[in-house]
């Protein structure tokens, strides 16, 4: 197998070459990270036949289903991502013992005084969707402390975190932070769970390398070949690598697109090993994957990530890595005037 044809058939597996309907999107990639919600609906638009701002946001959920992020998915596919510790933790408003959050030296609420306020908690989002403001307003009129306050509702998840992953709530799917209640589901067994997201990984991001699935899983590689000697998988070798991937039966006989603008945090730029991407120089990372732990929104032009924009208003942005010609820079104006209709200004920076 060639790097070309690698490149053709993620492409083609990620939905952007040929489109898909919303929720088969969100399933196959599983879902997608959303650390900022324009860049959820901007990586549906590109790949998604029925994408509607009006509907966009039905059937799917957002929570922490993976690699310690917040992603939007399928509602329907709650039980496969929230494990709740094999189900010993659905909605299980019990905090005694140590957890993740609890053994931390900063952490100032006792197992009784979380379990009062997960109560608290639960009985605002019970009547309607309630902001992190709300929330903590509401905790405070129930004597909750400064230090509480802080643990409860820590920037990186906290004790409400906990109450998402343990199926009590989850966010809902817009930009502001808000909570709702979760539906009731019925988690799935995480060995079990896992090695369905691993099949998924394997049929929609491959073909993919051992490093590549330990990169966006974070997981060890004698985990992914347990994962891979359970799993129908073909290898196929390519510069020395051992490249893994399921049939599934799509055909790679279109052309790798002329121009793509892909999302900042993209599933293309996530699911693979960085500094072995086939689509970003190594020179490059950085100008995608920053210190900070953003993921720029990326330009492509043949396969191959040239430089990033930004959209802001009506005024696109685009910061090049390297030189183009006047036939490349059409293909881009061209392509950004498909996307976004509100376009006035373009800057080539």
């Amino acid at each position: 197998m060639t790097t070309e044809e690698i490149k053709l058939r993620r492409l083609a597996n990620h939905y952007l070459i040929t489109p898909a309907d919303k929720l088969t999107v969100v399933r196959d990639l599983c879902g997608i990270q959303s650390q900022f919600m324009t860049n959820v609906f901007h990586s549906l638009m590109i790949r998604c036949t029925d994408y509607s701002e009006d509907t966009v946001r039905e059937g799917l959920a957002k929570n922490w289903p993976l690699r310690g992020t917040v992603h939007v998915f399928a509602e329907d596919d709650l039980p496969l991502f929230m494990h709740c510790n094999n189900g010993r933790d659905y909605r299980r408003n019990d905090w005694r013992g140590y957890t993740f959050w609890n053994r931390r030296d900063s952490w100032a609420l006792t197992p009784e005084r979380q379990k009062f306020f997960a109560d608290i908690i639960l009985k605002a989002v019970e009547i309607m969707p309630q902001s992190r403001d709300e929330l903590k307003a509401a905790c405070r009129e129930h004597g909750m402390t400064p230090c509480e306050e802080e643990s409860m509702f820590d920037p990186w998840g906290g004790g409400i975190r906990e109450l998402c992953e343990r199926g009590f709530i989850n966010y809902t799917v817009q930009e502001k932070k808000e909570y709702c209640l979760s539906p009731q589901f019925t988690p799935i067994p995480e060995e079990e769970a896992m090695l369905e997201i691993a099949r998924r990984y394997f049929t929609h991001f491959a073909p993919a390398t051992i490093h590549d699935a330990q990169y966006y899983f974070r997981k060890s590689a004698a985990e992914v070949k347990k994962w891979l000697s359970k799993l129908p998988a073909r290898a196929a070798e390519c510069g020395g690598k051992a490249y893994y991937y399921i049939e599934n039966g799509k055909t790679c006989h279109h052309d790798i697109p002329k121009c793509l603008f892909l999302a900042g945090f993209d599933q293309l730029m996530l699911g693979y090993e960085k500094k072995e991407s086939l689509f970003l120089a190594p020179e490059n990372i950085r100008g995608i994957f920053n210190l900070a732990g953003i993921v720029m929104p990326a330009l492509m032009l043949d396969g191959n990530v040239v430089g990033k924009y930004k959209k802001k208003d009506r005024k696109l942005t685009i910061t090049l890595f390297e030189a183009l010609n006047k036939k490349d820079r059409d293909a881009v104006l061209e392509k950004a005037g498909t996307l976004w209709d509100d376009l006035t200004k373009i800057e080539w920076a």
